[in-house]
């Protein structure tokens, strides 16, 4: 079918959209992708509806600017559906089915034999109706309530692009996000995967916060700051890396905390260390030694970070590029499959990647 992929980071700097020809098993047709910045005040609409979020945490009614950032992610995202249509010389009638991840605004992952919960913000019925077109939507929840992580959902795609490249086994891709999570594909194809820890989160809001800038371009800051030991050491003690995987996060599980009274330059290096040392924990937990990483997400762009990232790990890094994909769209690739296979009733997460009993389908469709 012909599906078009969507996907907006916690980073809440647009919508990446990007069509694929795909069953949700393979891929016959890689199409084009684009991104659709957020205006300054859409941006500004869903950093409010994420911090309404974050004092909500599920208690009482939602937060009223729930609606409004709703309203933006129907608008944009529609925008990104129509402009990659374009780009492939298609009417959007034409589209099969769109995968909608939405805006995640707070994850709570399972604790005490306590389920997750987790919240997206977007309306899958709305974008129907405004498209014309079957959308795919809510695909973390039927997990969480089967008692799984809800995240990450992107090693089964992960897995589908191994296959299409031809890539030995095993074999580690790492998505570098707000969070970074790993997956292990496995000798004999099995997926493992989990959270490792922060991504480019917490870099991105020390710089933002200290300076403006929305993250640390290249890593310069922290290539010419210092790691404060210390304050690595606190962070590190977080009660996250003593779990095992399967295991998730929420951006906003870190505090900036250990980094104050530091030079800008030195709480960069000392998050950005932080992010590498996190990784190369999660690498020592897997079941095998993969013999490469293969880094996705906008922290693939960073140098500092993945030079961090090799030293402390000793595996040869490389980004997505380096293999042929196409790193800034996987993402949004990964739900243009994630929801052909919710239309196929084909499983989205599975007991080494969220933690659920065994294979579980999920999502929902929309239609207009």
């Amino acid at each position: 079918m012909i599906a078009i992929g969507l996907m907006s980071g916690t980073s809440l700097d647009g919508v990446d959209a990007v069509l694929l020809e795909t069953d949700g098993e393979t891929i016959s047709h890689f199409g084009p992708g684009c991104e659709i910045p957020f205006k300054a005040n859409e941006r500004a609409v869903l950093k409010t509806a994420v911090e309404a979020a974050l004092s909500w945490r599920f208690e009482g009614d939602e937060p009223d600017v729930f609606s409004d950032a709703e309203a933006v992610l129907t608008d944009t995202h529609a925008r990104a559906v129509e402009q990659v249509a374009r780009l492939a010389s298609r009417s959007v009638s034409e589209i099969d089915l769109v995968g909608f991840h939405g805006q995640t605004v707070i994850h709570q992952p399972p604790a005490a034999g306590l389920a997750g919960r987790t919240r997206q913000l977007g309306d899958g019925a709305a974008l129907a109706k405004r498209l014309g077109v079957p959308v795919a939507y809510d695909f973390r929840t039927a997990d969480m309530a089967a008692g799984g992580q809800g995240a990450p959902l992107a090693p089964i795609y992960h897995a589908v692009l191994a296959r299409w490249a031809g890539l030995e086994q095993p074999l580690g891709v790492l998505n570098i996000g707000g969070v970074a999570n790993l997956t292990l594909i496995r000798s004999d194809g099995a997926l493992d995967a989990f959270d490792t820890g922060p991504g480019n989160g917490l870099i991105d809001a020390w710089v933002e916060e200290q300076t403006g800038a929305p993250m640390d371009r290249d890593g310069a800051l922290a290539s010419q700051g210092r790691v404060l030991e210390a304050g690595l050491a606190e962070l590190m003690a977080h009660p996250h890396f003593a779990l095992e995987g399967p295991k998730s996060l929420d951006r906003w599980d870190f505090s900036l905390d250990p980094a104050r009274n530091l030079t800008v330059e030195d709480g960069a290096a000392t998050l950005s260390q932080f992010t590498a040392e996190a990784i190369g924990l999660g690498l020592k937990a897997c079941k095998e030694r993969p013999r490469r990483l293969i880094v996705c997400g906008g922290g693939r762009k960073n140098a500092d970070l993945l030079h961090r990232i090799s030293a402390v790990t000793g595996v040869s890094v490389c980004s997505a590029e380096a293999v042929g994909w196409r790193g800034d769209l996987i993402e949004a690739e990964a739900f243009a499959v994630l929801a052909a296979r919710t239309l196929r009733g084909l499983p989205l997460s599975f007991p080494g990647t969220t933690g659920v009993s065994a294979p579980l389908t999920g999502g929902q469709i929309a239609r207009p």
